[in-house]
């Protein structure tokens, strides 16, 4: 067993979306798996969380990681058009793996989400979302996915209440969820628990979720001051 502090270090380097503090909330969520448990990755990109996952995993665990590395969705304004760049995408996140000594650990579906279900056997006990970001597909991802969530399971997802597509879909799917229970956000990585009560009105959960809108609203400002070079310096809000 790997403690955060190690597997912090162990992805040092390696492009990717993701604080120290989403880290461990990644790493916990992961120790937290049973010790047969299954933890699935929407979205890879170079393995950065990926590593994170597999160090904090028990032994006996499996971890699927599911990315098409297709030149699509790589990160903030990276669409489409990197097709050029999928092949080193790929090689990098294998070797990445291999550097941190979890290839082996991790089980890599290279296909696009809504092609992967039957890659996957059994009830998730930890699902982590970071693929596309536009509405339909993020959508599909928490609706379908998230239906495959074991009882008490855990449901992270990145880009929360600062993608426009991402947080539309969460409102659609999850603010009024008799499932999911928000239980609160390292930035951007939102946590859920697979555990509300069917039969109580969502109401406290869905105004949980919804006092994130003002810093929904300031990451989206943001974003167009960034895109519009008014702001040359500030950091990309994840």
């Amino acid at each position: 067993m790997t403690n955060f502090v190690e597997a912090w270090a162990a992805v040092d380097g390696i492009d990717g979306w993701m604080t120290e503090g989403q880290g461990r909330v990644l790493f916990d969520a992961a120790l937290r798996s049973p010790a047969d448990g299954t933890i699935v990755e929407i979205g890879s990109f170079h393995g950065r969380s990926t590593i994170v996952l597999a160090l904090g995993a028990p032994p006996g665990a499996r971890i699927v990681a599911i990315d098409p590395h297709a030149g699509n969705d790589r990160g903030p304004q990276e669409i489409v058009g990197y097709g050029a760049a999928a092949a080193d995408d790929h090689q990098r996140f294998l070797a990445n793996l291999d550097r941190a000594r979890v290839r082996s650990r991790v089980r890599h579906v290279r296909a696009f989400s809504n092609e992967a279900h039957d890659a996957v056997e059994g009830p998730i006990d930890v699902l982590y979302i970071d693929g596309a970001h536009r509405f339909a597909p993020a959508r599909a991802d928490i609706r379908d996915w998230g239906a495959e969530v074991a009882d008490g399971g855990t449901l992270l997802i990145h880009d929360s209440f600062s993608s426009i597509g991402v947080t539309g879909a969460i409102l659609r799917e999850l603010v009024w969820s008799r499932r999911f229970r928000y239980v609160g956000r390292s930035r951007s990585l939102t946590i859920y628990r697979a555990d509300a009560d069917p039969r109580a009105l969502p109401v406290v959960n869905a105004l949980r979720q919804l006092a994130q809108l003002p810093w929904f609203v300031r990451n989206v400002a943001l974003k167009v001051l960034i895109t519009a070079k008014v702001l040359r310096n500030a950091e990309w809000p994840y």
